[in-house]
């Protein structure tokens, strides 16, 4: 491990701690995956679950020893102290932590004198010595060792001195650093901050923190810590864990490179936050957040005509940092709110250069408002976007087919069964064609006749797929009348666009959506209408 890790631990839970939020169920392939992203990013410690506690952790560690070749981080195992009334070196739980072979330990123990008498019910006294105890017989075995104090500031706050007595004990028998935890996530950043400041000074131990999230404060917390001396910070990949989740790894880490100007990973690790966070995401199967600060595809997102015109002039102006610091990207939305600085900023990251034809951008704001109007939205339909934008530079729309008509028709059966089948009558190459199709459901069955009526004119369609498909009903304007607004998302199998259509039924704003999606892709493949 390098010395810059050892200086300023940043430490993650994310297979221990993040693994109990609710929707999370990880193998222990998911758990090995996780664990290489974490060291590629540079983290100094990875926890990665309690041996001897349930099969799954006690074969993450096993296989660890031989799968995991980590260049970065120190792989640690978690457990409890002793239990009250026994020796350390008869507990079977610490001796399943030794035999993990993980180099760290990191022992939970009770700093809550409450807690202590009535979920460990044994005295205060005992309590300490099982923390002495734990700690010395670890060392003993050649591990290091952390303590986390649990439930600390709600202990700290009912009873000073035995919680401080509790930090004593774990720093006087060799633990390396003690963690502070704020287990229930009531804390705020000036509580933190002055609580581990006074702990720091009464103590001389090595301090840490591990804060929940349940106030919305995890990351302050964290960083509140780290002003008041804490030199190593607990968290997990996204803010994953129980409840509402832990302090996130990445706001941490970005704050502490970009704006405590601390070097606490490696050289160049930083630029790849974004895509750690993202490939992570997909481990665990969620859907990434898309708000999530430095890493979120909306971080550096712009939409209001205000922002743009600023941003023209300086990115600096509405961007607390540069995106590509950790791997993002700015981005220009457009909508009914986009002024010309907007689309020309659109349209220069979509390789279009609007600045010289203020008239042409005037007429694409105008046609974005008047779309809009009528429900469509475009700061989620980049490639509807560009289409709208290239028909405008070229005066007309480009067209590989043209649609006579469609039909689709579902039909429910006695037997509960359904069929869906869909007709398209269209140009394409100068021939009218008249095709149909089966599928899933009505869009579906028309995604099929479409791919059936113009796949032998292009190929390129066969390398299209659908990987994404919302509805929204808009709100009726006509009476009990309602607009229907479809988003598709389609990829080549390199990269993915989305494309978005409305109308009066799903079925007419689909094809619309699907319209865009293969125009859209043909595109991309080269090919010219």
């Amino acid at each position: 491990m390098s010395s810059l890790t050892d200086e300023f631990h940043v430490f993650d839970t994310t297979l221990r701690d993040g693994a109990q939020r609710e929707g999370i169920n990880l193998t222990v392939a998911d758990k090995l995956a996780i664990a290489r992203y974490l060291d590629e990013f540079g983290v100094g410690f990875i926890e990665g679950g309690w041996p001897g506690a349930n099969p799954r952790d006690t074969e993450f560690f096993a296989r660890a020893k031989n799968e995991l070749k980590l260049e970065n981080a120190q792989l640690v195992a978690f457990g409890a102290t002793r239990r009250a009334g026994g020796t350390a070196a008869d507990d079977a739980q610490l001796q399943a932590l030794v035999a993990s072979g993980a180099p760290v330990v990191t022992l939970v123990a009770k700093s809550h004198d409450r807690h202590v008498e009535l979920a460990l019910r044994t005295t205060l006294e005992e309590n300490l010595a099982m923390v002495r105890d734990s700690v010395a017989y670890l060392r003993s075995q050649g591990r290091r060792v952390f303590i986390d104090c649990e439930h600390f500031f709600d202990g700290y706050k009912a009873n000073r001195a035995y919680a401080l007595s509790v930090v004593r004990a774990a720093h006087e028998a060799g633990a390396d650093v003690v963690v502070l935890c704020d287990t229930n996530g009531g804390m705020l950043p000036g509580g933190v901050r002055e609580i581990v400041a006074d702990v720091l000074a009464e103590t001389g131990a090595r301090l840490g923190i591990h804060a929940q999230d349940d106030t919305g404060c995890a990351v302050a917390n964290t960083l509140a810590a780290v002003d008041a001396g804490a030199t190593h910070v607990q968290c997990t990949a996204n803010g994953y864990g129980e409840r509402v989740g832990n302090a996130n790894l990445f706001p941490v880490v970005g704050a502490l490179e970009l704006k405590h100007d601390r070097r606490v990973v490696p050289a160049g690790r930083l630029a790849e936050m974004t895509r750690i966070s993202h490939a992570i995401a997909e481990v665990v199967n969620l859907t990434p957040s898309t708000h999530q600060p430095y890493v979120g595809v909306s971080a550096f997102a712009h939409k209001a005509g205000l922002h743009a015109s600023a941003i023209k002039v300086d990115p600096d102006l509405y961007q607390h940092t540069d995106p590509a610091l950790v791997g993002n990207t700015m981005r220009m939305l457009v909508s009914d709110m986009a002024g010309r600085a907007s689309v020309e900023l659109k349209g220069k990251e979509l390789g279009y250069d609007l600045s010289t034809d203020r008239e042409l951008a005037g007429r694409v704001v105008d046609r974005v408002k008047e779309k809009e109007l009528a429900g469509y939205t475009f700061e989620a339909a980049d490639a509807s976007f560009e289409l709208l934008l290239r028909a405008e530079v070229r005066g007309a729309q480009e067209r590989f087919f043209t649609l006579e008509s469609w039909r689709a028709i579902a039909e429910q059966r006695a037997d509960g069964t359904t069929a869906n089948e869909a007709t398209v009558k269209l140009w394409a190459k100068g021939e009218r064609i008249v095709a149909t199709g089966e599928g899933n459901g009505p869009v579906d069955a028309l995604d099929a006749a479409l791919r059936a009526a113009v796949g032998r004119f292009y190929p390129q369609l066969a390398r299209l797929e659908l990987t994404d498909y919302k509805v929204r009903i808009l709100e009726g304007q006509h009476g009990t009348g309602s607009q229907t607004r479809v988003l598709i998302e389609t990829t080549d199998g390199v990269t993915s666009w989305s494309t978005v259509g409305v109308a009066e039924n799903v079925v007419g704003a689909s094809w619309q959506a699907l319209d865009d999606a293969y125009t859209y892709g043909l595109i991309r493949a080269g090919l010219t209408a």
